[in-house]
C-alpha cells in the first residue's frame, strides 16, 4: 500500500511534464495511478474475503511511537476500489472536458492525483496520527481544486469556505484522536477499535470525532459548504464531492462503530444530523435549477442517510449503510459527469432552459437514466438493493434504542426517499425531458438542433459507472459476501441481507409507497416549489436566517473582533514588538537567574587576546547600531557585528561556523540595502535621542541577559551532553569527519528537514508580499528587455523611467566612433539594458571573472563539505553570492540571464530530493533519512567514499539557491520593475500637467 502511494507522488511530480508534452490527454496517463489502487484492491479481493488482512508497517520515528502501517480490511478494501476506480475514470473524462487551450491544467492534474493518492492512504492508514495526516491533506488538496478557477470569486469564496469548515472540524478531530490514543495506550486503529478503552474523556473524545466526521460530510448545521463548492470543475464534483472526499466523514463514522456505537451521545449524535441531513437537503434539491445544485443537495441527502445507517450500530444497518456507500458513489459520480457534458453541450445548467437534450445525446441520456433509477431507488439497481436492505432493517430494530425512537428514524428515511424520488425525476426531466419555455427562466430555452456532439472520453466515464451500478445489483449475493465481514464487526444485531427481491413484506409496501409519493411530488413540482417559496417568506419575517447566512455573519463578526484585538494590542510598530519581547524575556528569566541560580566560581574573561578585540569591535558596532537614525548605517553597523562573530568562531576553531557566518552575513547584508531602497534614509524625521537612549538601554539589558544564560546554563546540566557522542557517531554512522556538516545532514536531519521547509514557506511569503504578477511569470531575459525591442533611445534599467537627465550620454556617443560599437568587448549579456550612467564596467569584468569560480568553488564546498568545512547550505550561499553579484553587475536581466529557472523549481527540487532520501531510506529497510555508507573504486579517479547522506545535502543547496534567488527576483528584480513603472507614470502625469498648464 505505500507503493501505491511512491506511486501517486511520482504521478505528481511528473504530471506537469506529461501535460506539456501532451495537454489535456495527458490526463490519460495520469488515470493510470488511480487505476493501479483499484486493481490492488481487485487483487486482495480473496485475501480480504477470507479475512486475510493484508498489512504494512514500516517505523517512521520509533522514539515518538510514530509509525506508518497500513491495513485493508472489509471497509478500507470497498473505499480503496471506490477512490481507485472512481478516480481514474474522472481523469479519463478530464482529458475531453477541460478545452485544450485552458490554463492550469498542470497544477489541477497533479492536485487531482494528489489528492486521489491521499485518499489512498486516508483509507488505509491503520495508525490514528497518520490517519489524520492524510485527513488534514485531504482538506488543502480540495482547497486547491474548489478554488481551481482563482480569477473568479465565486470559487474564491467556494474553497475559502471549504477549508475553514473542514480545518475546524479536523482539528476537533485531532483532540479526539489523542485523547484515545493515549487512554487505550496505543495509536494503532484496528487496536482501539478492538479493545476500545473508556471513560468520560473517551465520550468526549467520541464526540470530537463526530464533530470532524460531519464538517467533512456535509451533515447539519454545517452542510452549505457542498453546494458552495459546485463552484468546481465538474470533474472535482464528481469525485471529491461524490466519492471521495466527502466519504471520508462516513468513513471515520463506520470505522469506530464496532467499537462506540452503543454510547448514548453517539446515538444522539448520529440519529439528530443524520436524519435532519436528509430531510434538509432532499426538501431543498426541489427547489433548485441549477442541474450541479441539485445533486449538491441530494448528495448532502445521501450523506446523512448514510451516516445515520453506518452509524446506528447494528449489523443489519451497517451491512444496508457501506452497500449504500458504494451505490452512491457510482450513481451520483456518474451523474455529475452527465451534468458535466450536458453542460458542455449547450452552455448552460438550468432545467429551465433545457429541452430536447435526451433525444440528441442518446448516450448521456442512458447514462443519466440508469444512474437516476438507481439513485431513487428503482430496481434492479444497487441503490434499490441497499435501500431494501436498510427498510428490513429499521423495520426489525436491534431493540438498543426506545421503540419511538426507531420508528421516528424509519419515518425520517421513509420521508427523505420520498425527497430522493422527487428530486431525482426533477434532474431526469429537467436535464433530457422536451418541455415547453419557462416564464421564469432569465434567458430563452436552448436550441436542440445546435447542441454540439461531444467525445467518448466524456460520455463513457459517466456510462460505465452507471452500467456497473446496473450490474452490482444482480450479484446481490456476491456483495453480500464481500461486505459482511465489515457488518459482523458490530456487536448488535441480527445480519442483513442484500437480494433483489426480498418477498411480499412491509418492505416492499414502504418502497411502493415511496416511489409513489415521490413521483407524486414531482408531478405536483410547481405546487411544492410555491409552497417552499411562501414557507421562505414565514421564516424570513421571523428572522429565522439559513445556516451559509449564520457562517457569513459569524466570520465577519470574527474579523471585526480580530481587528479590535489588534488595533488594542498592536501599534504598528515592529521596534515596540521586539522591544517587549526582549524586556519580558530579561525581566522573567532574567529575575529567576539572578535569584535561583548559583553562579560559576570560576570564570576566564577570554582565552586569547585577539578574542578581546573581536568583542570590542562587536560592541562598538552593536552600540553605534543602536544608537544611528541613518537606517543603511545602522544595516552595516549590525553586519560588522555579525562578521566580528565569524572571527569568535574562527578563534574557537570552528572555521565551519565562521564560513557560514560570513556567507549568511553577506547576502543578509544585500537583502537589506535591496529593502532599504523603498524605505525612507532615516528612522525618523526628526532626531530622538530619549528613543535612541531607550534602544540602546534595551539592547545592553537583552545581551547581558543572554550572556549571564550562556555563563550560567553549562552548570546547570544533569545529564551527560548528547553532543560528547557527536564526533564518534559522525565518523562511524555519517561516514564523515566534519560534525557540523554531519550533525545538519544526518544526525539532526529532521531538524534541517523542518528548516528547509521554513526557508521555502519565507520564500514564498516575501514573493507573495511584492510580486502584482504572477509569481511565475515569465524569467526575463536580455532580449526581453525594451532596449533590445526599441534600441538605445528607450530608458535602460535604473534609469528613473528616463535617460532625459543623462548629461554624459550625448558626450559619450559623441566620442564614440559608431563602427567602434561592433568591437567592444560585451562582459554580461544584459549590460546593454542598463542605463548608462548606472553602468560599471570594473565591475562588469569582475563579475565576469568571479561567477564561475564562484560556482566551481560551491560545487568543491558541497561535495567536500562531509570532511571538511562546507556542505550545502554553505554552497548554496556561495551560489547566492555569485548571483547577487551578477545582479548588481547588470540589473534584472542580467539575473535572468545568469538564472534561467524559476526560483519554485529549485525549491521545490530541493524540497523532494532531502525528502526522497529519507523515503528511500525507508523503503530500502532502515529508518527514515538513515545514511548508507558506499565505498567504490572508479578507475581513473580512485577510491570514492560515498555516503547517501549527500543526496540530502544537494537538497539543502538546491533549496537554499532557490530561496536567494527567489528573494533576488523578488525584493531586487520586481521592486526594479516597479520602480521604472512607477518612475514613468508619474513623470507622464507631469508632462500632462505641464501641457495642460501651458494651454
Amino acid at each position: 500500500m505505500l507503493q501505491l502511494l511512491v506511486a501517486h507522488l511520482l504521478m505528481v511530480l511528473l504530471a506537469p511534464a506529461i501535460i506539456s508534452w501532451l495537454g489535456r490527454r495527458g490526463f490519460l496517463v495520469l488515470a493510470l495511478a488511480p487505476a493501479s489502487a483499484a486493481v490492488y484492491a481487485l487483487a486482495c479481493t480473496t485475501r480480504v474475503m477470507h479475512g486475510d488482512v493484508p498489512v504494512q508497517h514500516w517505523q517512521w520515528v520509533p522514539q515518538l511511537g510514530l509509525t506508518l502501517t497500513f491495513r485493508l480490511d472489509t471497509l478500507s478494501w470497498l473505499m480503496l476500489l471506490l477512490v481507485g476506480g472512481v478516480g481514474a475514470l474522472v481523469l479519463v473524462y478530464c482529458s475531453a472536458y477541460f478545452a485544450p487551450s485552458a490554463h492550469g491544467l498542470h497544477r489541477f492534474g497533479a492536485t487531482l492525483v494528489g489528492f486521489a493518492g491521499v485518499m489512498v492512504g486516508l483509507v488505509t492508514a491503520d495508525d490514528m496520527l497518520l490517519l489524520f495526516v492524510f485527513w488534514e491533506l485531504t482538506t488543502v488538496a480540495s482547497y486547491l481544486l474548489i478554488g481551481h478557477y482563482a480569477e473568479r470569486k465565486a470559487s474564491r469564496r467556494a474553497a475559502m469556505q471549504a477549508i475553514v469548515i473542514t480545518t475546524a472540524g479536523g482539528l476537533a478531530m485531532l483532540v479526539g484522536v489523542v485523547i484515545l490514543g493515549e487512554a487505550a495506550g496505543t495509536y494503532s486503529l484496528s487496536e482501539v477499535v478492538a479493545h476500545p478503552p473508556s471513560g468520560t474523556a473517551v465520550t468526549a473524545a467520541v464526540v470530537c470525532l463526530l464533530a470532524g466526521a460531519a464538517t467533512k460530510s456535509a451533515l447539519i448545521p454545517l452542510h452549505f459548504w457542498l453546494p458552495a463548492a459546485m463552484a468546481a470543475p465538474t470533474p472535482v464534483s464528481a469525485y471529491l464531492h461524490a466519492a471521495a472526499m466527502v466519504k471520508a466523514g462516513v468513513y471515520l463514522v463506520a470505522r469506530f462503530a464496532p467499537a462506540y456505537a452503543q454510547l448514548t451521545v453517539w446515538q444522539t449524535i448520529v440519529i439528530v444530523l443524520g436524519c435532519g441531513t436528509l430531510l434538509l437537503g432532499g426538501y431543498r434539491a426541489l427547489r433548485q435549477h441549477d442541474l450541479k445544485l441539485v445533486l449538491a443537495f441530494g448528495t448532502v441527502s445521501q450523506l446523512g442517510l448514510i451516516t445515520l445507517l453506518v452509524g446506528l450500530g447494528s449489523r443489519a444497518t451497517a451491512l444496508a449503510g457501506i452497500a449504500m456507500l458504494g451505490a452512491h458513489a457510482m450513481f451520483k459520480a456518474s451523474l455529475f459527469l452527465v451534468t458535466g457534458v450536458v453542460d458542455a453541450a449547450t452552455g448552460t445548467r438550468d432545467l429551465r432552459r433545457l429541452t430536447g437534450v435526451g433525444r440528441r445525446m442518446p448516450v448521456t441520456a442512458t447514462a443519466g437514466a440508469l444512474a437516476t433509477a438507481s439513485m431513487i431507488g428503482l430496481p434492479p439497481f444497487a441503490g434499490y438493493v441497499a435501500k431494501e436492505a436498510g427498510l428490513e432493517a429499521l423495520l426489525h430494530p436491534a431493540g438498543t434504542l426506545p421503540g419511538w425512537v426507531d420508528g421516528a428514524v424509519l419515518a425520517a428515511v421513509v420521508v427523505g426517499s420520498m425527497l430522493t424520488v422527487a428530486y431525482g425525476l426533477r434532474f431526469f426531466w429537467g436535464a433530457f425531458a422536451s418541455k415547453q419555455a419557462d416564464a421564469a427562466a432569465p434567458e430563452p430555452p436552448i436550441d436542440p438542433a445546435k447542441l454540439h456532439v461531444q467525445s467518448p472520453f466524456l460520455t463513457v466515464p459517466p456510462l460505465v459507472l452507471a452500467v456497473l451500478g446496473l450490474a452490482a445489483a444482480l450479484v446481490p449475493h456476491l456483495g453480500e459476501h464481500l461486505l459482511s465481514p465489515y457488518a459482523d464487526t458490530l456487536p448488535v444485531g441480527e445480519p442483513g441481507h442484500l437480494a433483489l427481491w426480498g418477498g411480499l413484506g412491509p418492505a416492499l409496501g414502504l418502497t411502493v409507497l415511496i416511489l409513489g409519493t415521490g413521483a407524486l411530488a414531482w408531478w405536483w413540482r410547481v405546487r411544492v416549489e410555491g409552497y417552499q417559496l411562501r414557507l421562505s417568506g414565514v421564516l424570513r419575517r421571523w428572522r429565522v436566517p439559513e445556516a451559509d447566512v449564520v457562517y457569513r455573519r459569524s466570520m465577519r463578526r470574527l474579523d471585526d473582533a480580530a481587528a479590535d484585538v489588534t488595533s488594542f494590542t498592536q501599534r504598528g510598530s515592529l521596534p515596540f514588538y521586539l522591544g517587549v519581547i526582549v524586556v519580558v524575556m530579561a525581566a522573567v528569566p532574567g529575575a529567576v537567574l539572578v535569584s535561583h541560580t548559583s553562579w560559576p566560581q570560576d570564570l576566564r574573561a577570554w582565552d586569547t587576546p585577539a578574542q578581546v578585540v573581536a568583542v570590542a569591535a562587536i560592541g562598538v558596532a552593536a552600540v553605534l547600531a543602536a544608537r544611528s537614525r541613518r537606517r543603511l548605517k545602522a544595516v552595516f553597523l549590525a553586519g560588522i557585528a555579525g562578521y566580528g562573530n565569524a572571527v569568535l568562531f574562527l578563534l574557537h576553531g570552528a572555521p565551519d561556523l565562521a564560513l557560514t557566518q560570513v556567507l549568511v552575513e553577506t547576502v543578509t547584508l544585500v537583502v537589506m540595502v535591496l529593502v532599504l531602497r523603498r524605505l525612507p534614509p532615516y528612522f525618523s524625521n526628526r532626531p530622538l535621542a530619549r528613543s535612541r537612549w531607550t534602544r540602546l538601554a534595551i539592547g545592553l539589558l537583552a545581551g547581558i541577559t543572554v550572556m549571564a544564560f550562556a555563563v550560567v546554563a553549562p552548570n546547570a546540566r544533569m545529564a551527560p551532553p548528547v553532543s560528547a557522542q557527536f564526533p564518534a557517531e559522525a565518523y562511524s554512522y555519517g561516514g564523515g569527519k566534519n560534525i557540523v556538516n554531519v550533525t545538519l545532514v544526518d544526525i539532526r536531519a529532521w531538524d534541517t528537514m523542518g528548516e528547509i521547509s521554513v526557508l521555502l514557506v519565507a520564500a514564498t511569503g516575501v514573493a507573495s508580499l511584492v510580486f502584482l504578477r504572477r509569481r511565475g511569470a515569465a524569467i526575463l531575459r536580455a532580449e526581453d528587455s525594451e532596449r533590445a525591442r526599441v534600441g538605445d533611445e528607450a530608458p535602460g534599467v535604473w534609469s528613473g523611467g528616463t535617460d532625459e537627465d543623462d548629461r554624459g550620454a550625448a558626450l559619450r556617443r559623441r566620442g564614440t566612433a559608431p563602427e567602434a560599437w561592433s568591437r567592444m568587448q560585451t562582459w554580461l549579456r544584459a549590460s546593454a539594458t542598463l542605463a548608462p550612467r548606472r553602468r560599471s564596467v570594473i565591475f562588469e569584468v569582475v563579475a565576469r571573472l568571479l561567477f564561475h569560480s564562484m560556482i566551481v568553488y560551491a560545487v568543491f564546498l558541497l561535495f567536500s563539505g562531509h570532511n571538511n568545512p562546507g556542505g550545502g547550505f554553505a554552497a548554496g550561499l556561495v551560489v547566492g553570492i555569485a548571483l547577487v553579484v551578477r545582479y548588481l553587475a547588470g540589473g534584472r536581466y542580467e539575473l535572468g540571464e545568469a538564472a534561467p529557472v524559476q526560483p519554485g523549481v529549485l525549491l521545490g527540487t530541493g524540497l523532494f530530493l532531502a525528502v526522497g532520501v529519507g523515503v528511500a531510506a525507508m523503503l530500502a529497510g532502515g529508518q527514515v533519512l538513515q545514511s548508507t555508507i558506499v565505498d567504490l573504486h572508479l578507475p581513473l579517479v580512485g577510491e570514492v567514499h560515498l555516503v547517501t547522506s549527500l543526496f540530502f545535502d544537494v537538497g539543502v543547496f538546491l533549496v537554499v539557491v532557490g530561496l536567494v534567488l527567489d528573494i533576488l527576483r523578488s525584493l531586487g528584480a520586481e521592486i526594479d520593475r516597479q520602480a521604472d513603472v512607477d518612475a514613468r507614470a508619474a513623470r507622464a502625469q507631469a508632462g500632462g500637467g505641464l501641457e495642460e498648464a501651458q494651454r
